[in-house]
C-alpha cells in the first residue's frame, strides 16, 4: 500500500491544489485550516489508490466478475474531488476564482 500511496500522491496534491489554490499548507492558514488542507490531500490519494483516475467500475474475466459498488459512471477523479471536499467543508480554503 506505501507505493501506492507515493504513487497517486501528486494527483492528490494537484487535486487538492486545484480546489483550493494551494499545492501546499500556507503560511498564515491556522493549524485548522492546514489539518484540513493535509486531510484532504490523505482522503484524495486514498480515492486514487483504490480507484485510480479513470472510470470507476467492474470487470469480468470468464465466469469470474466483481462489480465495484461505485459503478455508476463516475471516475476515480471525481471521487477523489468528492473526498478532498468534505474535509475542505467550512474551512474556507475552497477556491473558486482567479489570483
Amino acid at each position: 500500500m506505501a507505493a501506492d500511496f507515493s504513487e497517486v500522491m501528486p494527483a492528490a496534491v494537484r487535486m487538492v491544489g486545484s480546489l483550493t489554490g494551494a499545492r501546499e499548507a500556507q503560511v498564515g492558514w491556522d493549524d485548522e485550516q492546514a489539518d484540513a488542507w493535509r486531510r484532504a490531500v490523505c482522503a484524495a490519494a486514498d480515492a486514487f489508490a483504490e480507484y485510480g483516475e479513470g472510470r470507476v467500475g467492474g470487470f469480468s474475466i470468464g465466469s469470474f466478475s466483481v462489480t465495484n459498488y461505485r459503478d455508476d459512471g463516475t471516475t476515480g477523479a471525481e471521487v477523489a474531488r468528492e473526498a478532498a471536499l468534505a474535509e475542505l467543508a467550512g474551512t474556507g480554503l475552497c477556491w473558486s476564482g482567479v489570483r
